[in-house]
């Protein structure tokens, strides 16, 4: 199967979820490249805004092929950077197919903008488009507000919903959380994204006995991510007697607004890479993540796959919770944090490699690979 995979964000913004994706459909023996509009910002990095290059060029970036395109967006000029972008998308495929032949199928990752360019190019050459979406609604409300009435984006995104073959929403509760921007009339099934279980493979630690509980947060250093509900609960766990450490990392950790709230047994880390993150989830006993709103937070997922509980609020989706894995408490609750905390410090026999075996049977790429092949050839059948 010819699969051709269009995200809507990418390096150095975000976007490996495709990667991930394309690298699982792959494995499976199909043809998977990935065609790629970065749109740059220059007050969101300068440096990449003069530097990235100008041209279209491909490159490869873990063994998938990637058409690779960056566009220099205008400052306040939301409806031409978006037509701009589709239309770069859209002389892309052309070039695309004139290269390596018409894909069977195209996966879009996130409609905005992704799934909206994959409806246009599907209308033109009759191939089918699936959409997975990524994007949370306090991410729509932060660009679209609250006024709805005159949001020129919605009616076009409600269309490539609707005539999506399927629409993939990494979490079941991601629907209903968008409805009030584009309803729920259009096919859809959850799936998850992709755990790189091997990499983040069970090990055990070691015991527990004469240091303190380590306990991490991986998260970036924002509002919506609860650090001011998280350093409380410590600070009360570690005044009820637990001898323990927090360990933050993520971009703003190593802040100087981050740092002035760090007191003791609290350590920041900043920035990690993924060799780092690891090493990080190697060395502490549970993951702790006091977020008020998310979609799929994956750290839970690789934290759990290395053998640790994780202890999480109820904005996280159901299929995250993991049974002796995963402890919900409620959003902005400090002392119910805190006593959560305080119990998972007290596991006497928490079973990680069980745990871990189920994150792989969830998520791991073989696992959605096989999943979206199943779905990919149950669409073109249909047609």
């Amino acid at each position: 199967m010819h699969i051709l995979e269009i995200p809507s964000f990418f390096p150095p913004y975000g976007g490996l979820f495709c990667l991930d994706q394309a690298k699982a459909l792959k494995s499976l023996g199909h043809e998977v490249r990935i065609l790629s509009n970065v749109q740059l910002g220059a007050t969101i990095g300068l440096r990449d805004y003069v530097v990235q290059p100008y041209l279209r060029y491909e490159h490869e970036l873990d063994g998938i092929t990637v058409c690779q395109s960056y566009q220099r967006g205008l400052p306040k000029c939301i409806r031409y950077n978006v037509r701009r972008w589709v239309r770069i998308v859209q002389r892309m495929f052309a070039d695309y197919v004139r290269k390596y032949g018409q894909p069977d199928i195209l996966h879009a990752h996130c409609c905005k903008w992704a799934g909206y360019a994959a409806m246009l190019i599907s209308r033109q050459y009759h191939i089918p488009y699936i959409i997975t979406e990524h994007l949370s609604k306090q991410l729509f409300r932060d660009e679209f507000g609250d006024d709805l009435s005159s949001v020129w984006q919605i009616p076009l995104l409600k269309e490539a919903y609707r005539q999506a073959s399927m629409v993939l929403p990494v979490s079941e509760e991601l629907v209903d959380s968008l409805a009030c921007y584009f309803g729920t009339d259009y096919r859809w099934q959850p799936l998850s994204n992709v755990i790189d279980v091997d990499f983040f493979h069970y090990q055990k630690r070691i015991p527990k006995e004469g240091r303190p509980f380590r306990f991490c947060c991986l998260a970036n250093f924002w509002p919506l991510k609860g650090y001011d509900v998280l350093m409380p609960a410590f600070r009360q766990l570690r005044d009820s007697g637990v001898d323990a450490e927090l360990h933050i990392a993520g971009r703003g950790t190593d802040s100087s607004e981050c740092l002035s709230m760090l007191s003791d047994g609290m350590v920041s880390h900043g920035l990690l890479d993924k060799e780092a993150v690891r090493s990080l989830l190697y060395q502490s006993d549970a993951l702790v993540l006091a977020s008020r709103s998310e979609v799929q937070p994956l750290v839970l997922l690789e934290a759990m796959s290395t053998g640790i509980p994780v202890v999480a609020t109820e904005c996280i989706p159901q299929s995250l919770r993991i049974e002796q894995g995963c402890t919900i408490v409620p959003v902005d609750d400090v002392q119910a944090l805190s006593e959560a905390m305080r119990t998972v410090s007290m596991y006497e026999c928490f079973d990680g490699r069980a745990v871990s075996e189920k994150v792989r049977q969830m998520a791991s790429p073989e696992v959605i690979g096989q999943k979206l092949v199943a779905l990919f050839n149950d669409i073109l059948a249909s047609r």
